[in-house]
């Protein structure tokens, strides 16, 4: 079973997100992980990195445009970096994260976007009323080796941040 294992405020500077955007509709049973797939066996990442500097790990961002859910796939690059064609981007002012670990095994720690947000308020860290479908942008952000090595009991942790 997994557990949100720490929270934490973060500082971070000014990012390009780089990716390419995927609708509601082309989400599977709730979750996008055909669509990583995709990127993994068509290399969408592959094309990234050789831009350079791809932040802290592959991140899957999520909010709401007009009402509707959206969810990409890509990197935090700098600012200004150019996106290449077929994918898009999304820039960040430098600001402050709401970050938390969800540790448990491979499979175990995705959809705990409410119970991390819920943490994040115990905390005093994230505001009750920040909210996705008011644009708030939020994201799992997939660190290595936090998230690929798993420890001794077989667990991962994948970051899942919030931008305040």
């Amino acid at each position: 079973m997994a557990e949100i294992t720490k929270v934490y405020k973060e500082c971070v500077d000014a990012k390009r997100f780089i990716g390419k955007k995927y609708s509601h509709e082309d989400g599977m049973h709730g979750g996008y992980g055909h669509k990583w797939g995709e990127w993994f066996q068509e290399g969408y990442f592959d094309v990234l990195e050789k831009l350079g500097d791809t932040g802290d790990g592959q991140i899957g961002l999520m909010t709401q445009q007009n009402g509707v859910f959206v969810y990409y796939i890509g990197y935090f690059m700098p600012p200004g970096t150019d996106a290449p064609e077929g994918y898009e981007y999304v820039d960040f002012p430098a600001g402050e994260l709401g970050v938390s670990y969800v540790q448990g095994k491979d499979g175990e720690v995705y959809g705990h976007g409410k119970q991390c947000a819920d943490k994040l308020v115990e905390a005093g860290i994230l505001n009750r009323d920040w909210c996705i479908s008011r644009g708030g942008w939020e994201f799992e952000r997939y660190v290595c080796p936090r998230f690929t090595t798993p420890d001794a009991d077989g667990k991962i942790i994948l970051d899942h941040c919030f931008y305040l």
